[in-house]
């Protein structure tokens, strides 16, 4: 048994959840990766995976070893990459996770430019929303909207400030009124986005002229999509809180209404920003280092981003 290909194909079995995903992943038979978890198994004398007809889970035992091997194939990878990674040129696969709506607005259409710029570097783009444990996915770079101190164990860079709007379409306004003060928000149908663990009304924050007021709003939609509140806002079911860059276009154009426009909605503990975050051990790594410069080329003020949807 090759232990370094029988520990690579256990962790893409943990990762896809089944053997034929992890084959296809690999680019093996699917006997081929029965056959390494088999040997790795044997030679450890302990069930890492749990198999049934409908799905492979890990074991307790399991879960204990992939946070250990995860961490290990990311310090190899580290290791072989730093060889040819660390001249003057950015070269190798780099695997990078974004949120899917900014992704596609605002680092999508410079995607191009960045491939052009650094034409030995093969880019693999995770689109998700979820908070990703950098180790355990092989991610190179993160770049995530939240609160950056909450991150320990990994290198945090600011990118941009992130701004919020609460809007609602002239439709919706016409027909409920137009709430003269955030107060006001507890009155009316609010769209709100579905963070994990939480359910029922939410609190909106706002500070104007040093004074912070807190907000719980409710309503029929919660969604865990930008894209699905922003199309609800415009469809006149509700007022939303939404990021600027996805709304701005529509609040330029007229088919959506900022509202208090005067106040900050990412007040003191709530404050976010849109950051990058890393690995230390990715600190050195050229290509590293030339996607959070082409990050930051993308979010500088007057990049243009794509058009809203």
């Amino acid at each position: 048994m090759d232990k370094l290909h029988a520990l690579r194909a256990f962790m893409d079995v943990a990762q896809t959840g089944g053997f034929s995903k992890a084959a296809q992943r690999r680019g093996v038979a699917t006997s081929s990766v029965t056959r390494l978890i088999d040997g790795l198994e044997a030679s450890l004398g302990v069930a890492l995976l749990t198999r049934s007809t409908r799905r492979v889970t890990l074991t307790d035992a399991g879960a204990a070893y992939l946070e250990q091997v995860a961490r290990l194939l990311s310090d190899l990878d580290e290791a072989d990459g730093s060889v040819s990674d660390g001249g003057a040129e950015a070269v190798g696969p780099l695997r990078v996770s974004v949120p899917v709506t900014f992704g596609r607005l605002c680092l999508g259409p410079h995607i191009a430019d960045f491939l052009r710029a650094h034409p030995r570097v093969s880019l693999d783009m995770v689109l998700s929303d979820a908070y990703v444990d950098l180790a355990a996915e092989r991610i190179d770079v993160a770049v995530r909207i939240g609160v950056p101190d909450n991150q320990p164990q990994l290198i945090v860079r600011a990118l941009a400030e992130h701004r919020r709007y609460v809007v609602a379409s002239p439709q919706y306004l016409r027909c409920h009124g137009t709430p003269a003060q955030p107060a006001d928000l507890g009155l009316h149908e609010c769209l709100r986005y579905a963070y994990q663990y939480q359910a029922g009304p939410q609190r909106w924050s706002f500070l104007h002229a040093g004074e912070e007021l807190g907000v719980e709003v409710n309503g029929r939609l919660a969604a865990n999509s930008g894209d699905i509140l922003r199309e609800a806002a415009l469809g006149g079911c509700g007022i939303a809180l939404l990021s600027h860059w996805l709304v701005e276009d529509d609040v330029q154009a007229g088919r959506l209404q900022r509202l208090f426009a005067d106040y900050e909605i990412n007040p003191r503990e709530h404050r976010v920003s849109v950051h990058a975050a890393y690995l230390p051990n990715r600190r050195h790594s050229r290509k590293v280092q030339a996607f959070l410069a082409f990050l930051e080329q993308c979010l500088a003020p007057g990049m243009k981003k794509a058009p809203g949807p």
